[in-house]
């Protein structure tokens, strides 16, 4: 009796989490794998029943629509450049600042740091927009000072990815720093000390103590940095618009665009890629990362 009741109230506690992940993840993620499948568009909402299935045209257009591919270009290059730097910037900041560089005003250092990362996103994207204006923006009025004529920063093809790249990597190196912060914390002292016995410098000392030693959060921010810059699109949207002429175009913006115009089973069958790439990612590098 007592453990039906003990078993019938953890359903209580459950039930809600269970209903909103059926309701907000499951049902979302099974209803675009559906319409992945149909020529499904935004005047048959009216008749859902009347959609076409198409089979796996939509999936064969992904591959041929040229805007798509410079998405998912785009897309990895954002991966592949942010991440690293993102991570490197953390750990920079987490290390120096556990060595006592700035220790009375740790605290202080710490939220700077970190503020960025709980900052609206479109706040941070819309500030960044004006600070790279080419005429007005502080950016390029700096470089005036010193002789150097600032470039068209969001608004050339060469330099407005790069542009979104150093604020994503200015924001979220934040998160990674209070996670490798506390990681450092935790090492212990006496490896630090029974090294430097043995006459190891500061940086053999990092190399075989600290690298490996964080070795599980920097398998952690990986994962969680990957999983999030994969479906970026907050930023190009406020700065750019994914303009000019796509370069900044991102899978996730590239998604938004077509479920604007009504293109849902074209849309979802996006969605389902770019989910099942993120899976698919996330679960190379956890296996990578644990095997070594």
């Amino acid at each position: 009796m007592i453990h039906a009741r003990r078993t019938g109230l953890g359903w209580v506690f459950v039930l809600p989490f269970l209903l909103m992940f059926v309701v907000f993840y499951l049902g979302p993620l099974l209803a675009g794998l559906g319409m992945s499948f149909t020529d499904f568009r935004s005047t048959d909402v009216a008749d859902v029943l009347g959609v076409d299935p198409v089979g796996v045209q939509n999936y064969i257009r992904l591959a041929q629509d040229e805007a798509m591919v410079k998405a998912a270009v785009n897309t990895l290059v954002f991966v592949v450049v942010c991440l690293p730097l993102t991570i490197g910037l953390g750990l920079a900041a987490a290390v120096a600042l556990n060595s006592g560089i700035g220790r009375l005003p740790a605290a202080f250092f710490r939220l700077g740091y970190y503020l960025p990362h709980i900052t609206s996103i479109i706040g941070i994207a819309v500030a960044w927009k004006f600070l790279l204006e080419p005429e007005a923006g502080l950016v390029n009025r700096l470089l005036e000072l010193i002789g150097v004529q600032g470039p068209a920063w969001l608004q050339d093809q060469r330099t407005a990815l790069p542009s979104i790249i150093a604020m994503t990597a200015w924001r979220g190196f934040g998160f990674d720093m209070v996670v490798f912060l506390a990681a450092l914390q935790g090492i212990p002292r006496e490896l630090y000390e029974a090294a430097e016995v043995d006459g190891a410098g500061r940086r053999q000392r990092f190399w075989s103590i600290t690298v490996p030693q964080l070795r599980p959060v920097i398998l952690f921010c990986t994962v969680y940095s990957t999983v999030g810059f994969l479906q970026f699109m907050e930023e190009p949207l406020v700065m750019t618009g994914g303009g000019p002429l796509n370069s900044t175009l991102s899978v996730s913006l590239a998604i938004w665009k077509q479920f604007g115009v009504g293109n849902y089973g074209y849309a979802g069958a996006a969605a389902t890629v770019l989910f099942t790439v993120i899976i698919a990612l996330a679960v190379l590098q956890l296996r990578i990362g644990r095997s070594r």
